[in-house]
Parts: structure tokens; sequence; C-alpha cells
């Protein structure tokens, strides 16, 4: 009887999907699982409890959608049939949505969930999906209108951990204070962290976020800074420290936005990783693939294959041909996240031309005083020119202007459209796009219309 209701529900709520995308609302996302949970609040634990092998949580601030994509290359690689939510939608209603969609019957098209899961919503979606394993990447500032300080989230995940440890792994960042500390009490945790002092900054950046210890409150000191807070660190006061981890990065080369690559140490061997995407934070998303599938345990040549050979995520260093001339996307959306971008930007031979868009939507946060914090400082000798686009596109340029930037290199185009093609027809090199999140999925629509990218809503 239950079965034959929930299937009656999943009936309405497909509909109402395939009607909104035939109005061209994109509601194929999120408003079928949003109707689903309304009709049938349970039944993403329902659905989840189908998978024959379970599900695994991934979260973190920054890169969740990339490191979901390089595990779902490495198991792909493996032969498992995932259920997936690969476009991003990381809330109740996405995650609904995507188990709705590989439901059959009284089955799933699927053997292993796999799903990034926004911070905010982690507490409730873990209470569902029951996870075997919760990769937590790291927590950076972001959205502070809407999620509160940093501390706020981990006392929540705290609460999760507390509740769910000793029946779910931890999968966690060892260099992040915060994130490591969630770790400390329970059985089974895997870390993973970098060890290479040849990527240590030489000081601390002024977006870093989390830098006392929980314990006893006084500042951490570091031994080596590699990305915002992240890094090696001790509490001189207490003696806390970070944790040991058993996934290691080391003698890592960073190859601009072509590329990274490193040395993987893991309990089950080690070997040299070629990745195709850049940036260090990348190689920290690396790391976490390689620790989540490691505990799933996955063949290590398997995990550095599957690094090898994965794609970008949407929008995440995702390039696009654009009428002869190429497209790189590169999502900004907090200090921590923006600083990197502006890090790998900065390794670029020649300078670079740039289409930074700002927004503040109320999936931005509508707070973007985080602007003042990124190191836009950093390109200021680097940039031929640059089109500011957005709902705050003068403040933008404003940013730019007091970083450095000529005048003369900024245009303010604050319309999407006509500033994608203003920023296109300047120029031969790759254009460089600077987007915030909403500012994506606009610019993802307007490239899908014009035939240039798939359409991730269809």
């Amino acid at each position: 009887m239950a079965g034959r209701a929930l299937a009656a529900k999943l009936a309405v709520a497909r509909t109402v999907g395939a009607l909104a995308r035939r109005a061209g609302r994109g509601g194929g996302t999120s408003l079928p699982g949003k109707v689903l949970m309304r009709l049938e609040p349970h039944a993403i634990g329902q659905l989840a409890a189908r998978l024959p092998h379970g599900s695994v949580a991934i979260s973190a601030t920054n890169g969740k959608t990339t490191t979901a994509a390089m595990v779902a290359s490495i198991l792909e690689r493996r032969g498992t049939r995932l259920v997936h939510n690969r476009a991003g939608a990381n809330m109740a209603g996405g995650i609904a949505s995507t188990l709705m969609g590989a439901a059959r019957g009284r089955g799933i098209d699927g053997q292993l969930g796999l799903f990034e899961v926004d911070e905010f919503w982690l507490g409730q979606l873990v209470e569902e999906l029951r996870p075997r394993k919760l990769l937590l990447g790291n927590l950076f500032r972001d959205q502070l209108d809407r999620y509160g300080e940093l501390e706020t989230i981990a006392d929540r995940w705290a609460e999760i951990v507390a509740a769910n440890g000793r029946t779910t792994q931890l999968i966690l960042n060892a260099d992040d204070p915060l994130v490591a500390d969630l770790g400390r009490h329970q059985p089974r945790v895997v870390y993973f962290g970098v060890e290479d002092d040849a990527m240590a900054l030489e000081q601390m950046q002024h977006a870093s976020d989390s830098k006392h210890c929980r314990r006893c409150g006084h500042a951490y000191e570091y031994d080596a800074v590699y990305l915002g807070h992240l890094g090696r660190y001790h509490c001189p006061n207490c003696g806390q420290r970070r944790p040991e981890p058993t996934v290691i990065g080391r003698e890592i080369t960073l190859h601009g936005t072509r590329g990274a690559r490193f040395q993987l140490l893991t309990p089950a061997g080690e070997g040299v990783v070629e990745l195709p995407l850049p940036g260090l934070y990348n190689v920290y998303n690396a790391l976490a693939a390689a620790a989540l599938c490691h505990g799933l345990g996955v063949p290590f040549e398997t995990i550095v294959a599957g690094l090898g050979e994965v794609a970008a995520a949407f929008g995440r260093a995702e390039t696009i041909s654009l009428d002869g001339r190429d497209l790189s996307i590169l999502l900004i959306k907090n200090p921590a996240g923006a600083n990197e971008v502006l890090r790998t930007l900065a390794l670029e031979p020649e300078a670079v031309d740039l289409l930074a868009v700002l927004n503040d939507n109320v999936a931005d946060g509508r707070d973007i005083s985080w602007v003042w914090d990124a190191d836009f400082e950093l390109l200021a000798g680097r940039v031929r020119r640059i089109t500011c686009s957005g709902t705050r596109a003068a403040e933008l340029a404003l940013r730019f202007k007091y970083a450095g930037v000529d005048p003369e290199r900024l245009v303010v185009v604050p319309e999407l459209e006509a500033a994608l093609d203003e920023a296109r027809a300047d120029g031969d090199g790759t254009l460089f796009a600077l987007p915030t999140y909403t500012a994506l999925l606009s610019l993802k629509e307007l490239l899908a219309r014009r035939g240039l990218a798939p359409d991730y809503w269809a």
C-alpha cells in the first residue's frame, strides 16, 4: 500500500516537472522534488533506501561539485552505476528530483547514491540519506546573510557528526581546523591533506577565516599556510595540532589554468596524478575524492586513472568554444575561492581578458562586501581588459580600480548578453569568465540558447 501511494506521488511530481520544462522554466532540477516532498516529506529516505550500495554525501563551502565529479569519474571507471545530482542542485528539492528521476517501479536505476549537499541542508539530508560515508571538505566564510558565521555551521556539523559518526564513516580535511576538529573523538575517520612546503604562502591571506583553536580559543600557529586558513597548524597553548592525514598530496606542480600534477599517497599505494583541472584548490578536491574512494575500497590504480580523466564540472574550469574563441568559466563566490582562482590566473604567461560578473541575488548573498576581502590585486598588472557585468557591475569595476587596474582597461556592461558579446569581440586569446553563482546559471542558460553548451535543465 505504501509503495503504491509513493508511486502516485512520484507521478504527480513528474508531471509538474514536465510541465515546467515545457514552459521553459528550468524546473527539472528542483521543482519536481519540492512537489514530491510536499506530498511525501520522507520521500528522499524512502527512495534512498532502494539503493543496494547505499549513499555517500559530500559537503563543503567550496569545491563540492567538483569533488563529486571526481568521485563519479573514479567510480564509473570501476563500473559503479550512480544516482548523482550532477547539475549541482544540492538542496532537498534537487536531491529528491535526482532520486525521483532514477526511480523505476519499486526499484531504482543505480547502485550507489552520490550526493553533494548544501552545507546548510546537511543535517536534514543526512537524516534522510543515512550515508555510508560523509566527506566534509572545508568551511570558508560564504553568504553571511544566509549561513551566519563559520562557527554556526561548524556547531551544526558537530551535532550531525555526534548523531551519525558511529554509523557513518567520516572523510575530513586535516588542513582545515574547523573540519578536522569534527573527527577528534570519532572512530574510523579518514583524513586527507597537503604536505608540500613549495605550495606554502608567505603569509596568511587577509581572507583567512578559521585561525583559533576551538578547544581553548588561542590563535593557531602555522608551520605552513596553503590556501586561506588551510595548512599545517598547532596550538601553542593547549597543544592541539593538525591530525596526521593518511591520504596526502606532495610534489605539487601547478600548470596555470591547464591543470596540475602531484604525488598521491594512500595506504594502498602511491603514484603521480596528472590532473586536468587547475589550481591547488582542485588538488584538495582530488585528495578528498581519493580519500572517499579509498574508503569505498576502490583500487589505487583506478583512483589515479579516474582523477586523470575527470571532466570539468558545471562552470568549474569548464572551457567552451565561443565563436572561435575559448571561454573558460571559473566560478567565484567568496573570498577564499576567488583568491585561488586569481592565484591560478596569475600563473598565465600572457595578460588575460576577463568577463567578471557580480550578482547580489538571494542565492549569491545580498552582501557583496566580500569582494574587498578577495585579493584582486594579484591580477592588477596581469590584465589586458576587464568587462564588468551583473547587478553590481559598477561596484565590481570600482573594486578592480582600487586593486590597481588602469580604469582604461575597465568596461562596465551590466546586461550579461551584451557584456559577453563585448568581451568576446575584443581579443583573440582565451576569455576567462568569473561569475558569481546566479551569474553562472544565467551564463550557462545564455550559452545553451546559442547552442554553445548543453542545457543542464533539459
